[in-house]
């Protein structure tokens, strides 16, 4: 029996003093967060930004492996919490003139959700695991207000210049 699931998607993504990086998940119903090493964190961002880079990294690495092997993300699902760890499935779809296959593999949530991000797949949560995660959306707002107040404004003028030192 496939467990019962719902779309999610990422709704943010900080670097905080205290958890290192976190990233909100969620839809209009609840919110949850995820804590992901700060570098994996900053991935996600990019790709959530669409942020061209100089050189590939792992996850576009991986991500060219994947295209070059004609196979798809077709799905991320975040399937089980265990001891305040999450853990998740990667869903492949392999499909050319040969044959149609379909792989399901474990992985860090943190790389599923990277992985999903960069090829716009979608992501879910399993009923099992939505019920047991706390609705974090009110710390989302409030970290986004902070956030945007804490962005300097831009006041449409040059930035003052020094007077050259005589």
């Amino acid at each position: 029996m496939t467990p019962e699931v719902i779309a999610i998607t990422v709704r943010a993504v900080f670097q905080t003093k205290e958890f290192g990086c976190v990233v909100f998940v969620g839809n209009d119903e609840k919110v949850f967060v995820i804590h992901v090493d700060p570098a994996i964190g900053v991935v996600i961002d990019m790709f959530l930004r669409d942020v061209q880079k100089e050189r590939p990294l792992t996850h576009d690495l991986i991500g060219h492996i994947l295209k070059a092997l004609e196979t798809k993300i077709e799905r991320v699902i975040i399937n089980d919490l265990r001891n305040g760890t999450y853990f998740a499935r990667l869903i492949l779809r392999v499909e050319n003139e040969v044959h149609l296959k379909v792989m399901e593999i474990d992985a860090r949530p943190s790389d599923c959700i990277a992985l999903a991000t960069q090829a716009k797949a979608p992501l879910f949560v399993t009923s099992s695991v939505w019920k047991q995660v706390e609705d974090m959306s009110e710390i989302l707002e409030s970290l986004t207000i902070e956030s945007e107040q804490a962005k300097p404004e831009d006041s449409g003028s040059p930035p003052d210049e020094k007077s050259p030192e005589t």
